[in-house]
């Protein structure tokens, strides 16, 4: 008899059964796109519709994903609506970037982030995670309550300021996450200017209060080139070897230009940490409404603490943890949607001889909520339940099933890097804390940039009480 519970099922809209008027669809989108698929999202392979006049095919067939990211990704490029969202914040950075422009900052950041030079950074997301830690020390004395969406926010910027730019970031604010939920709130969500394809010129007024805060960023961006660039001139050797050091000497007629490095590091600096802290904190909700697999996690990091094991190994030494973070990334991926547009007609056949005819300009929209919920490729699709990312299971999830870092030529280039740092935070927050929901704890996800708790994520934190042998 399997004497297992029944596993947490936590918030999420349910499928729509009544498809929403032209009025509505744009309601949706403005308060949250992830309210507005129906269930033939949710199971069926493909969908062919129209939104504003623009046809779309919702791509939910991994068969198809492949061909459409990887087969023939070269007949795919950035769809419109998904440029107009993210190029005003971004410009040419490494997710907006497209041809030759894409090609070179490609080629200028992978050697910072080959799995060889990224399990390099263990030890500082080690001494980071400990340092942020320490906050949490006497908390349960007062049964404090903490914003956890916003701690990790904080937590992995400090991990990322500290790995790729040696800790210096110019920024005075002490409030850096809730100006990363500012900006996202303003410029990472869609307007009603972007469904009718209007302009990038055309003003969009959702937008309007974002660009103090882009412009802050920009600022941040500029100021901590110059003062490298300084360093860099007056000792060379004296500069770190980082991502930072690396964009800089990509400058050049032949390289990078000084406002695509801009762009790049306004990419990781905005990007690059949100989507690991929202991760992160949807891990502990889900994990802190599992006990059983909260409680198989403190044993498992427990164990490999004890034996002194370096960090760089607590990837491999933690399959139950990175599996708790894995099935938060698969209900709540931090990017919800890969959008594309087709450049000249295609066909896709599956093995059923069933065909897909892909006309020129169609979008095609692939959508990692709806595929990571879908009824046909996983069993209780709603359910956290992360037995299924253990290595005796994992073999059972097909490469395009799960695509919480995406596919082909412009899959995360730092993906390795984000589940390093993911299971070291977890390991060090979990080895000396609890997280629990309180009275107060009711996220609803929201799909903004990323996919983000709606008026944050209160969690009560408790000391753990460790039994040691002498």
């Amino acid at each position: 008899m399997d004497m297992r519970p029944d596993p947490f099922v936590p918030p999420a809209p349910l499928p729509r059964t009544v498809p929403p008027s032209r009025l509505d669809i744009i309601r949706i989108i403005l308060r949250n796109p992830l309210e507005l698929w129906g269930e033939p999202s949710y199971t069926l392979p493909w969908i062919k519709t129209s939104f504003f006049g623009q046809h779309t095919l919702i791509v939910n067939d991994p068969g198809l994903i492949k061909h459409v990211l990887v087969d023939n990704a070269g007949n795919y490029r950035m769809s419109d609506i998904r440029q107009l969202v993210l190029r005003p914040i971004l410009r040419d950075g490494l997710l907006t970037a497209e041809g030759q422009v894409w090609k070179r900052s490609r080629k200028a950041v992978a050697p910072v982030f080959t799995p060889r030079h990224a399990k390099g950074f263990a030890g500082q997301m080690l001494r980071q995670s400990e340092d942020f830690v320490r906050k949490y020390t006497g908390a349960d004395a007062a049964g404090q309550v903490f914003d956890i969406a916003t701690d990790m926010t904080d937590l992995t910027f400090a991990i990322l300021a500290e790995t790729l730019f040696s800790g210096e970031i110019v920024s005075s604010s002490g409030h850096f996450a809730d100006d990363v939920n500012q900006l996202l709130h303003r410029m990472g969500r869609v307007d009603p200017m972007d469904l009718l394809r209007a302009p990038s010129w055309v003003p969009r007024l959702t937008r309007i209060g974002g660009q103090k805060v882009l412009e802050k960023f920009r600022a941040i961006v500029r100021d901590t080139m110059d003062m490298r660039l300084a360093k860099m001139k007056a000792n060379r050797a004296a500069a770190p070897e980082d991502f930072l050091t690396l964009l800089l000497e990509q400058a050049g007629p032949d390289g990078l230009t000084k406002e695509e490095i801009e762009d790049n590091i306004l990419t990781f600096i905005g990007a690059g940490h949100e989507t690991t802290a929202r991760a992160l904190a949807w891990t502990l909700y889900c994990v802190a409404n599992s006990p059983h697999i909260r409680e198989a996690m403190e044993a498992e990091i427990d164990a490999v603490l004890a034996t002194g094991a370096e960090p760089v190994e607590w990837l491999d030494l933690m399959p139950v943890t990175r599996a708790a973070f894995e099935e938060a990334l698969r209900l709540y991926p931090p990017a919800p949607s890969i959008n594309r547009a087709a450049i000249a007609d295609d066909l896709w056949t599956n093995a059923k001889g069933e065909k897909v005819e892909i006309p020129a300009d169609i979008t095609v929209l692939i959508m990692p909520w709806t595929l990571h919920r879908h009824e046909l490729y996983w069993e209780k699709p709603r359910a956290y339940m992360p037995e299924r990312f253990l290595p005796e299971n994992r073999g059972s999830i097909g490469r395009f099933q799960f695509l919480p870092f995406g596919a082909g030529p412009r899959v995360c280039i730092g993906a390795t890097f984000a589940l390093q740092e993911a299971v070291i935070a977890l390991a060090v927050m979990m080895h000396r804390f609890r997280f629990d929901q309180t009275e107060t704890t009711n996220p609803w996800p929201v799909q903004k940039l990323t996919t983000q708790p709606q008026n944050g994520l209160p969690m009560r934190v408790t000391s753990r009480i460790i039994s040691r042998t002498a």
